[in-house]
C-alpha cells in the first residue's frame, strides 16, 4: 500500500485567492480521478508558507496554473508558474478566457472557462490527457459517495459524520454541524441599517436582511445564524463584530446598509472576519427600485463564494431563493405582511397581514413565498377568530393555498412547512408527516423550518428526530428563547422533566416574559406533587390561557374545589369553546374522567388544534386507559399501538 502512494502522481494547483471556489471544484474532480493534489489549503497552522510551497513545487509531478484576470495580477501565481515552466511541468488553464501573461504563452492553453464540474467535459478531458503526458500516469477514477438528494451536499454530510436515521416513518435527517467551534463557513447576517431617513423603510431594510439570511441558509455548505439571534445580538448597543461573532458562534459577520432616494437604491454590504474584525469583502450596489431584488442575488452569490472557498461548489444551490419574486412591489407587500403576522397582536393585524399577502400575489401570482404565507395566515385566522361557515371556508382555502405553494416552488421549504402546518392544525396529523419531512430536508439551514418540523416530530412521538432537529436549531439560533422553549416542551412530552426544567429556566434567562415557560415549570411541579411551587409558577405565567388553566388545577389542590371552580369559570368566560383542550386538561387533573373525555370529543368535533399535543401530554395521563381517549387519538391520526 505504501509503494502505491509513492508512485501516485502529485499535482500542484496554483490559483488566485479570488478563484478559490473554481480551484476547489477542480481539485475535487482531480482527486476523484486518483491524483494526489497539493494546494495551499493543505497548509496547517504554524507551517511556514514559503519553504512548504517551494518544496511542494519542486516535488510535484505537474503544476496546474489557473489563469484569470485575478491570477495574472498575482505575483504568487506568476512565481509558481515560473517554477512549473522551468521544470517543464506546467499545465496552463484559463478559467475566464484570460490569456496567460507574456513568458507563459508558449504552451497549449486549456480552456475551462465554461466548465461546470463534469468529468466528461472536453476541457477537463484535455487536462487529463495533458497530465498523463507530463506525469507518465493516467488518472485512475476512485469510487466517490453519491450526492444526497435531501438538500445536503456530499461533502457537508461527510464532514458532519453521517446521516442520522430516525424511526416513526420520518426520513433520514442529515446530521448538523454540531461542535464547540465556529465552522469556517458559518455566518450571521445582521439587520441592514436604514439610512434613508424614512422610518417606513425599516421594514424593507430588515426584510432584505432576512431574505439574504434565508437564501444563504438554503445553501447546504453554509451555516447561517437565524433571524431572531442575529437581530437581537446584532442590535445590542455597542456590540462589535468580534463580540457578535463570539456570541453567535460564527466565523463571519455580514452587515450592511440600505438607502433609498426616489427610485434610486444603494445597498452596501460588508463581510467581516469574526475573529479579527477585519473586512474580508465589501461592495456597493447601486440599483433602481425595479432591480432591487437583483442586489439580493448578487450579495448572496458573492458571500456564498467567499464562505465556501475551501469547499466544493454545490451546483444544486442558486442565489435566487425558491418561490421568490422579481417584482419589487410584490416583495415590499410580502415584507409588510410578514411584519404584521409576526407582531401577533390580534385579529386586526392578522387580517392586515393577509391583505398584504393577497396584494403581493395579485402583483405576482407565481410568488410562492407569499402563497405559503397566505396559507399560514388563513389557518391562524380560522382557528383563532372564526366559527361556522366562515371557519370552514378559511380552513379549505388554507389547504388550497399551501398545496398551490408547493406546486409553484417544489424546492421551497416554506411551502411544504405551510402545508404541514395547516394539515396538522386541522388535525390531519398523518397527512402532515410527509410535508414536514420534506420541509426539514429542504430547509436544513433554516432554524424556523427545523423548529416547526421538530415540534411536529415530537407531537408524533418521534423524539429522537425532534431532538436532532432541535439541536441544529439551537446551533443556528442560539439566543432565540422560542427555540429553547420548544425544546423544553419536547422534553416534557418525552417525560424528561429534569432536562425540560433546565431548558425552561434557560428560556427565561433569555426572555423573562417568555410565554408558557412558567406554565411548563408549573406542570412539572404538579406532576411531582409540589403544589405550592406549581401555584407560584402559574402566577408568573404571561400567557393568560395557560395561566388560567394552571391556576384552576393548582388552586384547587392548594385551596379546595371552590377555588378551582372559580378559575374554571373565568377561563370559560374568557375563552369558551376555544379552550376545550385546556378544559380537558383541567378535568383530567381533577380526576373527572368522563367530563374530560366529553371535552376531548367536543374538541375533536370542532377540530381544536390543541389536540395536536394529546398523544404525549402528561396532563392527560388520567385518561390514557380509556377507550374513548384512544378513539380520539386515532381520529386525529395518532397511532395508538
Amino acid at each position: 500500500m505504501g509503494d502505491r502512494v509513492e508512485e501516485t502522481a502529485t499535482v500542484f494547483v496554483s490559483y488566485a485567492r479570488n478563484d478559490q471556489t473554481t480551484a476547489s471544484a477542480l481539485i475535487e474532480a482531480l482527486e476523484a480521478q486518483g491524483y494526489r493534489v497539493w494546494w495551499d489549503g493543505l497548509l496547517e497552522g504554524g507551517q511556514s508558507y514559503l519553504p512548504t510551497i517551494a518544496k511542494a513545487l519542486e516535488e510535484a509531478s505537474a503544476v496546474i496554473v489557473l489563469w484569470s484576470q485575478s491570477a495574472i495580477a498575482s505575483d504568487w501565481v506568476r512565481d509558481e508558474a515560473t517554477v512549473g515552466r522551468d521544470r517543464k511541468r506546467l499545465v496552463p488553464l484559463t478559467i475566464d478566457g484570460t490569456e496567460p501573461p507574456l513568458g507563459f504563452r508558449q504552451l497549449q492553453l486549456i480552456d475551462l472557462s465554461r466548465w461546470k464540474g463534469k468529468v466528461d467535459a472536453p476541457g477537463f478531458q484535455s487536462l487529463l490527457r495533458a497530465l498523463s503526458a507530463i506525469t507518465g500516469q493516467a488518472g485512475t477514477p476512485v469510487a466517490r459517495p453519491s450526492r444526497r438528494k435531501a438538500g445536503i451536499s456530499r461533502r457537508t454530510a461527510l464532514g458532519a459524520g453521517a446521516a442520522v436515521v430516525v424511526g416513526g416513518g420520518l426520513a433520514a435527517w442529515a446530521g448538523g454541524l454540531i461542535g464547540g467551534g465556529a465552522g469556517a463557513n458559518s455566518v450571521a447576517v445582521l439587520p441592514f441599517r436604514n439610512l434613508s431617513g424614512d422610518p417606513e423603510q425599516d421594514v424593507f431594510a430588515e426584510g432584505l436582511s432576512e431574505e439574504l439570511r434565508s437564501t444563504l441558509g438554503l445553501n447546504p455548505q453554509l451555516e447561517v445564524s437565524a433571524q431572531a439571534s442575529s437581530s437581537s445580538v446584532g442590535s445590542a448597543p455597542g456590540a462589535n463584530p468580534v463580540e457578535i461573532a463570539s456570541r453567535l458562534n460564527v466565523a463571519s459577520i455580514l452587515q450592511g446598509s440600505f438607502r433609498r432616494a426616489g427610485e434610486q437604491i444603494r445597498v452596501t454590504a460588508q463581510l467581516v472576519d469574526g475573529k479579527t474584525g477585519f473586512e474580508k469583502w465589501s461592495q456597493v450596489f447601486d440599483r433602481t427600485q425595479a432591480d432591487l431584488l437583483g442586489v439580493q442575488r448578487d450579495i448572496a452569490t458573492t458571500v456564498a463564494d467567499a464562505l465556501v472557498s475551501a469547499i466544493s461548489r454545490d451546483e444544486d444551490w442558486h442565489s435566487e431563493r425558491p418561490g421568490g419574486t422579481r417584482n419589487a412591489e410584490a416583495f415590499s407587500s410580502y415584507l409588510k405582511g410578514q411584519s404584521l403576522y409576526q407582531s401577533a397582536s390580534g385579529e386586526e393585524s392578522d387580517r392586515a397581514a393577509l391583505a398584504a399577502f393577497e396584494r403581493a400575489l395579485a402583483l405576482d401570482p407565481a410568488y410562492g413565498l407569499a402563497m405559503a404565507a397566505q396559507a399560514r395566515t388563513l389557518i391562524v385566522i380560522a382557528n383563532s377568530y372564526l366559527s361556522g361557515p366562515a371557519l370552514a371556508d378559511f380552513r379549505n382555502a388554507s389547504i388550497a393555498a399551501a398545496r398551490r405553494a408547493t406546486e409553484l416552488a417544489p424546492a421551497m421549504p416554506e411551502g411544504h412547512a405551510a402545508l404541514g402546518f395547516v394539515l396538522a392544525a386541522q388535525l390531519q396529523m398523518a397527512n402532515a408527516r410527509e410535508p414536514f419531512q420534506r420541509a426539514a430536508e429542504l430547509g436544513f439551514g433554516l432554524a424556523g423550518i427545523l423548529s416547526a418540523a421538530a415540534e411536529f416530530a415530537a407531537n408524533m412521538g418521534d423524539f429522537e428526530a425532534a431532538r436532532r432537529m432541535t439541536e441544529r436549531s439551537k446551533r443556528l439560533d442560539p439566543v432565540n428563547p422560542s427555540v429553547f422553549r420548544g425544546a423544553a416542551i419536547m422534553e416534557f412530552a418525552a417525560g424528561n422533566y429534569a432536562k425540560a426544567t433546565d431548558l425552561a429556566h434557560y428560556t427565561l434567562s433569555l426572555n423573562p416574559k417568555a410565554g408558557n415557560a412558567h406554565r411548563l415549570l408549573g406542570d412539572i411541579a404538579l406532576l411531582k406533587g409540589d403544589n405550592a411551587t406549581a401555584l407560584a409558577e402559574f402566577r408568573l405565567e404571561t400567557a393568560k390561557l395557560s395561566r388560567l388553566r394552571g391556576l384552576a388545577i393548582a388552586e384547587r389542590a392548594v385551596s379546595g374545589q371552590a377555588a378551582g371552580d372559580a378559575r374554571m369559570a373565568e377561563l370559560l368566560r374568557e375563552y369558551g369553546d376555544n379552550a376545550l383542550y385546556q378544559q380537558a386538561q383541567i378535568l383530567a387533573q381533577w380526576g373527572r374522567v368522563a367530563p374530560a373525555l366529553d371535552a376531548m370529543e367536543k374538541a375533536l368535533a370542532l377540530r381544536d388544534s390543541g389536540l395536536m399535543l394529546a398523544r404525549n401530554d402528561p396532563m392527560l395521563n388520567p385518561l390514557r386507559k380509556e377507550p374513548r381517549f384512544a378513539a380520539v387519538l386515532s381520529s386525529v391520526g395518532f397511532s395508538t399501538g
